[in-house]
């Protein structure tokens, strides 16, 4: 199956019926600084998904850019403007921000990831937008300033606070997969220094099971801790702090590791194999964690339970999250496995065409039960993001 057309009929109505739906959403979503983060209802309005979020923006940005959608062109571009307008003395780019500009929310630890998407969606835009290739150059500056600050003068990964990034009731800390997956892709993108340092420092750091020693004594010795008492889980770890680390299974770390070219060829073809074993994206792609923290394991922290939100199979504790599903497809079709790519597409667009194209946040790991916010933007964004990239797009990513 190397296209579209190897599919049967109704997948492939399917497919073109929900980039119709998702371009659609994201122009409702639009407003006149940006996009928000979910359709406007009561329940979002009281949770603050009716913002602009730096993460949910600057992902939706790279969807709306080379759209051909004019509406979405120009909010690809009013979305990154209201992210920036709210940036930090110290270069920060905030966790969200009111689309009236009234509003900056930073959160509790900080909120690292969104400075990396925005960046990354700055590159984006200039590579294939209508701006010029020093649009936001002295904010760009400050933003990169404000990530150097945070970067292990050896090992050259970001450093973080616990529930700082997007699974931002999970207690990953330390080095982080995924933020570092992000900062990896920001230095590629911005030829910055030390970018094989940080490449190098990542797989092993993050990959502690292979028989290669780093240099460094101090990554050894953080190998040694990591590796003392675990088996090999065939992933990244999700974050290796002095004293713990994460092996329940980050997929979102993991695929973006594959989707930014740190894993090699062996380890991006067992990173899929585990998840394939685990079943992840059945029935819809994709469980965001294998083996999801129960409240008696040592990494439980009681915030994660509030709201009964991040309990067993669900929200970033082993819910189904098709945003994530999208990044799952780009990462396959990265890998040449255009037929399981083009299959999971289709798996993805029947799960945002739930309750009549619902595009819910996120499902039961399990129960499969519709949770969080309806409408949401980023689904709708990573799908056209994975069709693109199947399609054989450049400006997929």
């Amino acid at each position: 199956m190397e296209s579209m057309t190897d599919l049967d009929a109704s997948a492939r109505a399917l497919i073109e019926d929900c980039s119709k739906a998702s371009l659609e959403l994201l122009e409702r979503n639009l407003t006149s600084h940006g996009i928000l983060a979910a359709a406007r209802t009561e329940a979002a309005e009281a949770r603050r998904y009716t913002r602009i979020f730096g993460r949910d923006a600057a992902i939706c940005v790279m969807a709306m850019c080379g759209s051909g959608v004019p509406a979405l062109e120009q909010g690809a571009v009013a979305s990154l403007e209201a992210l920036v307008a709210q940036q930090a003395a110290n270069g920060q780019i905030p966790k969200y921000v009111d689309p009236e500009g009234r509003d900056a929310d930073f959160w509790y630890l900080g909120c690292i990831d969104a400075t990396l998407w925005w960046l990354i969606a700055v590159d984006h835009v200039r590579r294939h937008g209508q701006v010029g290739p020093s649009r936001w150059q002295e904010e760009a500056g400050r933003a990169i300033g404000w990530l150097l600050a945070q970067e292990h003068q050896h090992f050259r990964l970001l450093q973080q606070n616990e529930a700082s990034d997007w699974a931002d009731i999970m207690p990953r800390s330390g080095y982080v997969l995924y933020t570092n997956a992000l900062w990896y892709e920001v230095k590629r993108r911005f030829a910055l220094d030390h970018a094989e340092a940080t490449h190098y420092h990542f797989n092993h750091l993050f990959n502690p099971f292979q028989r290669d020693l780093p240099e460094y004594h101090r990554a050894r010795l953080l190998q040694h801790y990591a590796r003392r008492g675990r088996r090999d889980p065939g992933l990244y770890l999700s974050f290796v702090n002095l004293a713990v680390v994460g092996d329940e299974g980050d997929v979102f770390g993991n695929v973006l590791a594959i989707q930014g070219g740190l894993a090699d060829t062996d380890m991006a073809r067992r990173i899929v194999d585990t998840i394939d074993r685990a079943h992840a994206s059945d029935p819809y792609p994709v469980r965001v964690v294998l083996h999801p923290l129960p409240r008696h394991h040592a990494l439980w922290r009681a915030y994660m339970g509030r709201h009964r939100q991040n309990i067993v199979h669900q929200y970033h504790n082993g819910g189904i999250w098709p945003f994530v599903g999208g990044f799952w497809v780009m990462a396959l079709a990265r890998l040449g496995e255009q037929a399981k790519a083009w299959s999971e597409l289709a798996r993805l667009a029947q799960s945002n065409a739930l309750d009549d194209w619902r595009f819910t946040e996120w499902f039961h790991g399990r129960t499969l039960a519709p949770m969080g916010m309806a409408g949401q933007s980023w689904n709708a964004a990573t799908f056209l993001l994975a069709l693109r990239a199947l399609q054989g797009g450049e400006a997929a990513w």
